[in-house]
């Protein structure tokens, strides 16, 4: 085959991913010899056969033996396929979690330093039942918080994700200055130490949930699972790093409350920070509210769709800090009517699968879901809601929603389901642009992240035929 193909002459190719293909030629002595030219080591697969490449079976065509370990590593700590497999944020925030998962490791071990000290290790006037006691009561107040915070807001961990994760580790930080703090009152010690343990409980609950969500973000071929286990890994190598500091850390700070409490917030700042830059690193194609009203105020203003890149970016992160406009989407029916006339009035003009109610004083939306809607006709009834809070805001607006604002704001000549009604035929036009502009951002609108409660329902004046 040499000899018909010639001396050197490519043969075949190969390639990792969508990395450089590196080709095969044909040796003298009828061997293959193949390239490297190219490749990195994060592409390389996971097992290379041996095989000799020149006449004397050296490695001359093979990948340098530096380039081997590395291989290793990529193999152990990445996600088979990586960057390919994973999205193009992975990278930045793995790094960043990384930092920030050192810092709170030293922390940690701080701060259990301290609960230890409290409880009276080292102490032999200490009590074992007490300890004993302690722990129990500690142990418990988280389990409680754990389940309770669960049914409180587990529902809401998906559609902020990236505001609750940055939150749970802020929440977690909290709990190891009371834990820090806890032996200075040795006779508020129980108390404090619980009220530590519930603090990282609900941290565990918003992180975990947090985590979940942020891994089916990053995972791209359906790799869930590996991308999961990887991060474990990482975060285990990153604790192991942490641990083997603390060891030298602590015998020099446990003598000085002082140097103990200064390194503490030393820590704390380099972990808040770590966890901004991670949290900020990450860029999310779905839409949530917050997301979801930056872009459609962007195209109000100018007639642009930001991009996913340019919207998480302007995006706010502390969760708290709620727009003005209260937004609900699919609540129950008989919240908004209690007799055949008020139904007959809600459904008046509504040519979409969802009625909407709009209190302008209140600066408040509902918005009750057929049974029909779809991904899309919540995306619609949310960008309806936002529409008509951009009526009593500042700012420049289209044609035809300006003239409704300075309706709006001259006083209630017409009342919330006048200005619904018009709204609806703005939005007939408005919205399929609107849509075909996020699809042409790179936006997911097949799905989204908005807040949605389960109550549905039906109408018999409804019309049956516009389902999104």
């Amino acid at each position: 085959m040499a000899d018909g193909a010639g001396v050197g002459a490519p043969l075949c190719s190969e390639q990792f991913g969508s990395g450089a293909a590196r080709g095969c030629r044909a040796a003298e002595d009828g061997s293959l010899q193949w390239e490297a030219a190219g490749w990195r080591w994060w592409r390389l697969p996971r097992k290379t056969p041996a095989t000799p490449t020149g006449p004397g079976g050296g490695a001359d065509g093979a990948p340098g033996a530096a380039a081997q370990p590395l291989a290793g590593l990529g193999a152990v700590f990445l996600p088979q396929g990586f960057p390919d497999s994973v999205s193009a944020d992975y990278l930045p925030y793995q790094l960043w979690d990384s930092v920030q998962a050192f810092a709170s490791s030293l922390s940690g071990s701080l701060a259990t330093h301290s609960v230890l000290l409290g409880l009276g290790v080292g102490n032999a006037k200490a009590s074992v039942s007490a300890a004993t006691a302690t722990w129990l009561v500690k142990d418990s107040a988280g389990m409680l918080g754990r389940i309770v915070f669960a049914w409180w807001k587990g529902s809401k961990l998906d559609c902020n994700a990236k505001q609750w994760r940055l939150f749970a580790d802020i929440l977690n930080d909290v709990a190891m200055f009371l834990e820090i703090m806890a032996p200075i009152y040795p006779i508020c010690f129980t108390m404090t130490v619980s009220t530590s343990n519930l603090a990282k409980c609900i941290v565990s609950v918003a992180g975990g949930a947090t985590r979940a969500a942020l891994t089916v973000h990053q995972a791209r071929r359906n790799n869930m699972a590996d991308v999961s286990a990887k991060d474990s890994s990482q975060e285990t190598l990153v604790n192991l790093a942490g641990l083997l500091v603390s060891l030298l850390m602590l015998p020099l700070v446990s003598g000085c409350p002082s140097l103990s409490l200064g390194c503490f917030f030393l820590l704390t700042a380099l972990h808040i920070y770590a966890n901004y830059r991670a949290v900020r690193a990450l860029v999310m194609e779905t839409l949530n509210e917050s997301r979801l009203q930056l872009v459609l105020k962007h195209f109000l203003q100018r007639g642009e769709i930001l991009d996913p890149a340019s919207a998480n970016q302007m995006e706010p992160l502390w969760t708290g800090f709620q727009p003005s406009l209260s937004m609900s989407l699919g609540v129950p029916l008989h919240c908004l009517v209690s007799s055949v006339s008020e139904l007959k009035q809600l459904v008046e003009g509504h040519q979409q699968p969802y009625l909407l109610r709009w209190t302008p004083s209140r600066h408040r939306v509902q918005v009750v879901l057929s049974q029909m809607a779809g991904p899309e006709t919540v995306l619609r009834a949310a960008t309806h809601g936002l529409v008509l809070g951009a009526l009593q805001e500042d700012g420049p607006l289209p044609g035809e929603l300006e003239e409704l604002r300075s309706q709006v704001q001259a006083g209630p000549e017409k009342d919330g389901g006048t200005i619904v009604r018009e709204t609806y035929q703005v939005l007939d036009k408005l919205f399929p642009e609107f849509l075909k502009g996020l699809q042409a951002s790179g936006w997911k609108t097949e799905k989204h992240h908005l807040e949605v409660d389960e109550w549905r329902a039906t109408w018999p004046l409804s019309p049956e035929k516009k389902v999104l």
